[in-house]
C-alpha cells in the first residue's frame, strides 16, 4: 500500500488558508502531516469532518480538535461595516482568495460567496469594523465556497502578489539607474 502524500492530504482540507493551524497555509499543514511532524487535528475550519477523513486516509485514529488552533463553528464570512471603514486597505493584502474589494480612501466590501472565513483580515483593522458573522445568518446566503474553488483563488492571489513585487522591484532598480545616470551626468 502506498502512503499518502502531500497531495491527497491537502486535497481533504478545505483551502481556507486561515493559518489558524499553525502554518502559513493548508499546503505547508498537509507537507507538516504527510512528514508526521503535524497532528491530523489542527485545522478548525475542517472541524471533525476533516479530521475523520484524515485519520481514514492516513490509517490512524481520529483524534478531537486541538482546542489550542480554535474549536469548530458555523462558517462564517467577514462583513465589514460600511459606516466605520475608513478605507485604509490593510485588509486588503492578508485575503488569501481576495474577497475582499475596496480602494484607498474608499469603503471596503467583502465578496460573500469567496470569502473563505479565515479571519485574516480582521487583524489588521485599525478601526474594528470587520466582524464574522454565520454565513447562514445573511439575508442572501451564498453557499460555502469549495476547496477547489479556495485553492484557484489562493494560487491566482500568489500568482498576483509575486508579480506586482516583481514589478514593483523592477520599478525600483530602474528608479535607482536612472538616479544614478543622472547623478554621473551632474558629476562629470
Amino acid at each position: 500500500m502506498c502512503m499518502p502524500g502531500v497531495e491527497d492530504i491537502d486535497a481533504l482540507l478545505p483551502q481556507t488558508q486561515c493559518t489558524r493551524c499553525g502554518y502559513d497555509g493548508c499546503r505547508p499543514y498537509a507537507a507538516a502531516v504527510a512528514a508526521g511532524t503535524a497532528q491530523l487535528n489542527q485545522c478548525p475550519p475542517g472541524g471533525s469532518a476533516t479530521i475523520a477523513a484524515l485519520a481514514k486516509l492516513l490509517g490512524r485514529a481520529p483524534l478531537p480538535l486541538n482546542p489550542a488552533n480554535g474549536c469548530e463553528g458555523p462558517d462564517t464570512v467577514a462583513v465589514i461595516d460600511e459606516e466605520r471603514c475608513i478605507g485604509c486597505a490593510k485588509c486588503l493584502p492578508p485575503c488569501p482568495v481576495d474577497a475582499i474589494v475596496g480602494a484607498r480612501k474608499q469603503m471596503h466590501t467583502v465578496v460573500t460567496s469567496v470569502c473563505t472565513g479565515c479571519e485574516l483580515c480582521i487583524a489588521p483593522c485599525p478601526v474594528d469594523c470587520i466582524s464574522m458573522v454565520p454565513r447562514s445568518a445573511l439575508a442572501q446566503a451564498s453557499p460555502t465556497p469549495s476547496p477547489q474553488l479556495n485553492r484557484e483563488r489562493y494560487a491566482a492571489h500568489l500568482e498576483r502578489t509575486a508579480r506586482r513585487s516583481q514589478e514593483q522591484a523592477a520599478l525600483v532598480s530602474s528608479r535607482k539607474r536612472s538616479a544614478q545616470a543622472a547623478d554621473g551626468r551632474t558629476a562629470g
